[in-house]
């Protein structure tokens, strides 16, 4: 029998309490068609404190034994989670279209990425050696003091609270890169989901439940908690059985979460992806030699996702060029002529007005859509001009607006440059358009972006992150909380795991990771010397 006859394909509105449903409350929310405004049936029951309560309770129960299981037994489950939600089809894409406006081939790819770093994880859990296992023997006569047995590895943290963004209903939400780098860790995790897109959300957390259920695994692996405003959010981050939490959103919301969790008796880590303009920086011969075709590419960079992706291109750098203005008159046409597009929700669209009216008496120039016929949550893309000298007497210019918007800046001259890039805040990702020459004589530039970004991308844009080890999606704050992590690839594992120590303990006693036999066949280092 196919996955997708076990799954229930209905929608009920009501949470995921471990293995049960939670009551009918009288608090409910709807999500919204962007398109036309309009509520989207059915309607969602928040969770109750006691529900939440029973949720963490059980998560708690399960951090031991669900933390002890092998990693390949978790790979299973991982998997499992990823056929699931393929076995979703077209019912998961088209009710993520119906909430968002996004296209169904948007869902497509999100649903493939979410997949694949469930699967990717899954495959770094079987290898195994992601727990950096260190192993230091014991030398019994040295002198002046005998050296003991001493070997660490990763371990998991313990459940996790996971906050579900408004742009990616699948690959930043139910079962997207916190949840799925927090259950390879070994950690249960327990989910708010987004009001922006809960019938997405229902529909994920049952595949994630049916792995449960199929694989045994411990009741409160996984959880699932719809909330119609802040209270359950901000009760689950001070419980003291949570402890970490992921979230992707804005600023305010990331640094609200943060003190919460600095404020605890027993403070707990955060790792928040916020506020992030992503500077793209074109350099002399870029705008030389392929100004028309960087003009589409940044148009497309700009208004791809209507301009919600946290990576989007929020700051363009231009050099005093003959080809500037040609280039800056392109991107203008193009901008002009752009259809309106609903964002994802009326909050957003309000914050995107908002802040576009604030930022209009602030620049030099102001292109936008010309569309009166808005409905919905439409909204018109724009780009702003400014001079460098300017934007460098005016800091709320470098400011994020979540939207089909950017602002071009221009600069008189590399030291302006220079002096703009050292200014800026932390950012997520950085892109640089140039030649080698260009690199040479801007070396500079390139090191003091270094230490702004967690990505640096040459001759392309911003926009479009791949799932591979390698990748770092993070950054100095207020990009993220903690610029050591990434949020993308499979270096996300080790923010919900920590390093512990076995000192002298009979090999009998120790994980598999740390035996002498080493039967997992594992990378470690042993005596200060990798192998196998």
């Amino acid at each position: 029998m196919r996955a997708s006859a076990l799954l229930n394909m209905n929608l009920y509105g009501t949470s995921f309490i471990g293995s049960t449903r939670g009551a009918k409350t009288d608090e409910t929310f709807n999500a919204f068609d962007p398109t036309t405004g309009n509520a989207v049936e059915p309607a969602f029951h928040s969770a109750s404190i006691e529900e939440l309560e029973k949720a963490a309770n059980l998560a708690d129960a399960a951090r031991i034994p669900y933390g002890n299981l092998p990693g390949k037994t978790r790979a299973n489950f991982l998997r499992s989670v990823a056929d699931n939600i393929e076995a979703l089809g077209d019912t998961l894409i088209e009710r993520a279209t119906l909430e968002t406006s996004l296209p169904n081939a948007r869902f497509v790819g999100e649903r493939a990425r979410t997949c694949g770093q469930l699967r990717m994880f899954a495959d770094l859990l079987e290898e195994g050696s992601w727990v950096e296992a260190r192993i230091d023997h014991a030398i019994p006569d040295r002198q002046p003091i005998p050296k003991p047995d001493v070997r660490s590895m990763y371990r998991p943290l313990g459940p996790v609270a996971v906050f579900c963004a408004s742009n990616f209903p699948l690959a930043y939400s139910v079962a997207g890169g916190d949840t799925a780098s927090a259950l390879a860790a070994g950690c249960p995790v327990i989910v708010i989901a987004h009001t922006a897109h809960p019938g997405t959300a229902e529909f994920v957390a049952s595949a994630i439940a049916k792995a449960v259920k199929d694989h045994e695994m411990p009741e409160g692996t996984f959880s699932l908690l719809f909330s119609k405003g802040y209270e359950i959010g901000q009760a689950l981050v001070k419980h003291p059985a949570i402890r970490a939490v992921g979230f992707t959103g804005s600023r305010r919301g990331g640094r609200a979460l943060m003190d919460l969790a600095a404020a605890r008796p027993e403070p707990i880590p955060v790792y928040t992806e916020m506020s992030s303009v992503n500077p793209t920086f074109f350099l002399p011969s870029a705008i030389e030699k392929r100004s028309e075709a960087l003009a589409s590419d940044l148009h497309a960079s700009v208004t791809g996702g209507v301009g919600q992706f946290c990576t989007k291109p929020g700051l363009v750098f231009l050099p005093q060029t003959a080809e500037t203005s040609a280039f800056i008159s392109n991107f203008r046409y193009q901008i002009a002529n752009t259809k309106p597009a609903p964002l994802l929700t009326g909050g957003i669209q309000k914050a995107y007005k908002d802040a576009s009216e604030t930022r209009k008496s602030e620049v030099d120039g102001f292109t936008e859509t010309t569309s009166t016929e808005l409905k919905g949550f439409d909204v018109n893309p724009s780009v702003f001009e400014v001079s460098a000298a300017d934007f460098l007497s005016k800091p709320d210019l470098g400011d994020e607006i979540f939207g089909p918007t950017t602002l071009i800046v221009n600069a008189d001259s590399k030291e302006e440059m220079l002096q703009i890039a050292g200014d800026l805040e932390g950012q997520l990702a950085a892109s640089v358009h140039g030649d080698e020459a260009d690199l040479a004589e801007y070396a500079d530039l390139i090191a003091i972006l270094e230490t702004k970004v967690g990505r640096l991308i040459f001759n392309g844009f911003s926009t479009g992150v791949e799932v591979c080890p390698s990748m770092v999606h993070g950054g100095p704050y207020p990009a993220t909380s903690d610029s050591r992590s990434t949020a993308v690839g499979s270096r996300a594992i080790t923010r919900f795991a920590r390093l512990v120590c076995f000192q002298n303990f009979p090999d009998s006693a120790l994980p598999e990771e740390l035996k002498d036999s080493n039967p997992l066949a594992i990378w470690r280092m042993t005596d200060g010397e990798m192998g196998r």
